[in-house]
């Protein structure tokens, strides 16, 4: 998911922010500390020197994600987060000849047990004293192969040797991992980073993917947040893969193979498609020589190709409900351009026009004022940003009050918007804010490190984070009006609610 978090601060420390940070001056001043270089096999690598601290922060940006997973398959870039630090034939095994030839029957009786079941495409029926066979031998293998392993053995290396932070995260767009390091560590990051991309061993696989499968039922089916968001993307959009929630649908999550999982990483983890930033009490002399060691071992494949299928236009209105008992939810999506759009920035700032802080409209008017809400949140870019998206709005209905008293509401503040000027030291006031989460995304290693791959991977150059201080610069009261008005338009909105199932018989179902 692409959200901005902004931290509260004094408008003093933000007019400071603004003034200091000029576009100009500060990409100049900062260009100074990065390096950057890409390896002959296309991994791109981004150094920023900060000798403030004797501790350097790992960043690595895999440009791939949800969206990418193949039809049938989702669920599968969710399983390398799982995967991440299981480690490789060195690393993390007892005896890694016989663990492999372990995981290689594993492959052997699935593929066997998989036969068996695709028999009832060919009208035959499966038999079921086979597939119990074929099941409990399954699960006897799985549990050979998982006595050959040396559990947490990679994380044991990392911490005994001071590192902290160590984790990954799954979003539509990509995949990354991170954790850091005290600056006396850098070459075991090189070697331990490298050997798990170029000799990945995607060990206990099958342990991981019940994880993840109970992980939906806790985050989705379990929650009926979860419940409303899979529901807004799966109705929201018919054709492009945005409509798949990140973590999968649970009978793909179930069905997952290690061998599909092998794949995936074969097609998309290539060295063109992955950027690391490097940040902190680091000499980019050395780590370049490091990485040239090291990472210069992957072998070059082509880049992967984007996601083929585009949503096709949206002609009217969309509404769905679902069924939940607890507080009832409201979200309201509309269809805008991928983050690339000019109108990424103006869209940014009505976002904080709306629901920023304790000054939004919407906060003002249905919270503070009128008590429709308990609370409320744009998301100006939704489920991601590498594709055409969603502009959200989600509101909280307070005790008391309706889904319909908060749509109601929420429509008439953005057609004031539409129909009337912003004030100008409110639009300045957004702006300033906007401008400081940016730079306050900077203050620590791990913070600059995560979001320079991340405008690298986007826009093709870590400067477009300056760039976009000047974009929300240049952001007119009319820009927003603009937006709000080419966007925020009936025939481009998904509505999704939850409902009490009794209150909707008592309503006569509506």
């Amino acid at each position: 998911m692409r959200t901005r978090s902004f931290l509260r601060l004094s408008p003093l420390l933000l007019s400071v922010l603004a003034i200091c940070t000029a576009a100009g001056q500060s990409l100049a001043d900062f260009e100074k500390k990065v390096t950057e270089f890409t390896l002959p096999n296309g991994l791109k690598f981004l150094v920023i020197e900060r000798h403030d601290a004797p501790v350097v922060s790992f960043h690595t940006y895999v440009n791939a994600g949800a969206v990418d997973d193949p039809s049938g398959d989702t669920g599968l870039a969710h399983m390398f987060e799982h995967m991440a630090f299981k480690g490789t034939p060195q690393i993390g095994s007892k005896n890694w000849p016989l663990e492999k030839k372990a995981l290689d029957h594993i492959e052997v009786i699935y593929d066997k047990l998989d036969a068996e079941k695709n028999k009832a495409r060919g009208g035959v029926k499966p038999n079921e004293e086979r597939l119990k066979a074929l099941e409990a031998e399954l699960k006897d293998a799985i549990e050979s192969a998982d006595s050959f392993v040396e559990p947490n053995e990679y994380d044991r290396i990392v911490e005994s040797n001071g590192g902290v932070g160590m984790n990954a995260g799954t979003s539509e767009d990509s995949t990354q991992y991170f954790y850091s390091f005290p600056s006396n560590r850098l070459e075991l990051w090189f070697l331990l980073e490298s050997e798990r991309f170029l000799h990945p061993v995607l060990r206990e696989f099958y342990k991981e993917r019940d994880v993840v499968r109970e992980e939906r039922r806790m985050r989705v089916e379990s929650s009926p947040q979860g419940m409303l968001i899979e529901t807004l993307l799966a109705t929201a959009f018919e054709a492009h893969p945005y409509h798949n929630w990140a973590g999968g649908w649970p009978s793909d999550i179930e069905s997952l193979r290690r061998t599909e999982a092998e794949a995936f990483y074969k097609k998309y983890y290539v060295p063109s498609n992955l950027i690391i930033a490097i940040a902190g009490d680091v000499n980019a002399a050395e780590a370049r020589k490091l990485a040239t060691k090291y990472f210069g071992r992957l072998h070059s494949a082509p880049l992967p190709p984007l996601v083929r299928t585009e949503e096709p236009p949206q002609v009217g209105e969309k509404r769905v409900k679902v069924a939940s008992p607890a507080q009832p939810l409201l979200v309201i999506g509309y269809k805008r351009p991928d983050e690339l759009s000019p109108d990424d920035a103006a869209l940014d700032v009505l976002g904080e026009i709306l629901t920023g802080g304790r000054t939004g409209l919407m906060y003002t008017e249905m919270v503070r004022d009128k008590q429709l809400s308990l609370g409320l949140q744009a998301i100006p870019s939704f489920p991601g940003g590498k594709y055409p998206s969603l502009f959200l709005l989600f509101m909280v209905p307070a005790g008391g009050h309706t889904v319909e008293d908060n749509e109601k509401a929420a429509y008439e503040i953005v057609e004031r918007v539409k129909n009337t000027k912003i004030d100008a030291a409110a639009l300045q006031r957004v702006k300033t804010k906007l401008r400081a989460g940016v730079i306050m995304s900077l203050a620590s290693n791990s913070g600059l490190a995560e979001t320079l791959t991340s405008y690298q991977a986007s826009h093709g150059d870590w400067r477009r984070l300056f760039t976009e201080l000047e974009d929300y610069n240049k952001v007119t009261v009319e820009d927003v009006q603009r937006v709000a008005r080419k966007y925020l338009v009936e025939t481009s909105r998904t509505v999704a609610y939850t409902y009490a199932p009794a209150q909707a018989a008592a309503q006569g179902g509506k």
